[in-house]
């Protein structure tokens, strides 16, 4: 039987009317039901992204949401109407005066390193800029040496703990990086541990080559960049090409004393060209015009962009690129914010991301939301799809992640508050407020 959807325009309730009677679970009685959006929206730009979608309980009703054997969203709706259909459930959860809302989506992280960057926390407080730090040997350089020293055994065991306590966040599909190797057989190590998180974890990972990080001790931009494009990237393609390997991003740190704006183009389309979707640093601590080469190139997402240009915001909103912004990283390093406001009203999608890394140590996205409502001046409802819907878009797996409706992965979180506004308002509660986090139907914390 073909899947069919039914919806009843008078409470709301979106049905999946065929398949099989037993489901994986329900969770019901909720007062909401934050769909964030209902009609196949890819992504939300401009004032879309200040009318996310809620179901309120009405007449005394709560609301259900069911999730399938497959991990697939099956019904949402009215208790009264979802029971109408008589199916039967592996688990039952009672959301009584609760919200449900979907699994938060992390679009920007380095999760892969060992050996912490506390030290130059201090230096910053007391004056340091990040390219002091840089060109001192420590920053990108400091990681890079303890993680071609480290074990994989040992970079999995930290991913893995560091995956745990995302989700435990409300994090239920994260992109992460590689880019501490910057040479072949560390960054496949990272690209491996990365590989085996995303087989045996239960949070759903985007994987991200992003050997072009920084240029390596002794060598100069150019021959960083050949070595990438010659050594790196074809054995690497190989690998993905033998099913050794799947990369889903291409990365560059696209910055002055880094990588320059032709080579950062030259690494992209090789990436492109390697079947990996573009989405790069770029315009952080200078212009580079990152907002226009993304464009260019066509590019799924660009992060970061604290210093970009209005021609390239203007460039972003036409291409339909996907801006990351990451207001942990501006909040740490006391850089200017990103213009956040100025990218929703010229039609930009805006997206969210930890930037988890050793020198942005934060993995919690109902903490990101609270920054970029105080720093990046942006609405509750806008933060919420930037953190959901976008983040998913900027991906390009908006298909299946970032709301909640029929069809999409299960991932919910059910938020002990009757409100979803409480994530973002109760600063840093997350873990009190957030009742069971929920990945493709099964209970993964509560």
């Amino acid at each position: 039987q073909n899947l069919t959807m039914a919806v009843n325009l008078s409470t709301g309730t979106v049905l999946s009317t065929a398949g099989s009677r037993k489901h994986r679970l329900r969770v019901k009685n909720a007062v909401q039901v934050v769909l964030v959006c209902s009609q196949g929206q890819k992504m939300l730009k401009g004032p879309e992204m200040q009318s996310v979608e809620v179901l309120e309980a009405t007449g005394g009703q709560g609301l259900s949401v069911v999730v399938d054997r497959q991990g697939k969203i099956a019904a949402v709706g009215q208790n009264e109407e979802v029971d109408l259909l008589k199916w039967k459930y592996d688990e039952e959860l009672d959301a009584q005066g609760m919200c449900v809302m979907p699994g938060l989506v992390d679009a920007h992280t380095h999760p892969v390193w060992l050996g912490d960057r506390v030290h130059e926390f201090a230096m910053k407080l007391a004056g340091a800029t990040y390219m002091d730090i840089h060109a001192t040997g420590g920053g990108i350089h400091f990681t890079v040496d303890c993680v071609r020293r480290a074990t994989f055994d040992d970079l999995y065991s930290s991913l893995s703990q560091r995956l745990w306590s995302m989700l435990r966040c409300g994090t239920t599909l994260v992109e992460a990086k590689s880019g501490y190797g910057l040479d072949l057989e560390n960054e496949y190590k990272m690209l491996r541990t990365i590989e085996k998180a995303k087989k045996e974890h239960p949070i759903s990972v985007s994987s991200t080559y992003c050997g072009a990080h920084a240029v390596p001790k002794g060598s100069t931009m150019e021959e960083a960049t050949q070595n990438v494009l010659d050594v790196q990237i074809p054995a690497l393609q190989d690998l993905c090409t033998s099913g050794s390997l799947s990369i889903d991003n291409i990365d560059v740190f696209c910055e002055r004393g880094v990588f320059d704006t032709d080579a950062s183009r030259r690494i992209l389309k090789a990436g492109q060209d390697a079947g990996w979707k573009i989405n790069f640093h770029g315009d952080e601590l200078h212009s580079m015009n990152s907002g226009e080469l993304a464009a260019e190139l066509g590019a799924v997402a660009v992060s970061h962009l604290e210093e970009v240009s209005s021609t390239g915001v203007e460039a972003l909103a036409q291409a339909g690129t996907v801006a990351v912004l990451l207001p942990t990283t501006a909040y740490i390093l006391r850089l200017r914010p990103p213009p956040a406001r100025k990218m929703i009203e010229k039609g930009v999608a805006v997206a969210l991301g930890s930037d988890f890394n050793p020198n942005a140590y934060c993995m919690s996205m109902p903490l990101v939301m609270h920054l970029a409502c105080v720093t990046l001046h942006m609405t509750m409802p806008e933060v919420l799809a930037a953190a959901t819907i976008n983040a998913a878009a900027a991906l390009g797996l908006s298909e299946q992640h970032g709301s909640i409706e029929v069809g999409k992965q299960g991932d919910l979180l059910v938020i002990n508050a009757p409100k979803w506004e409480h994530l973002i308002y109760q600063f840093g509660c997350h873990n009190e407020l957030i009742k069971y986090v929920i990945k493709a139907g099964k209970v993964v914390h509560s």
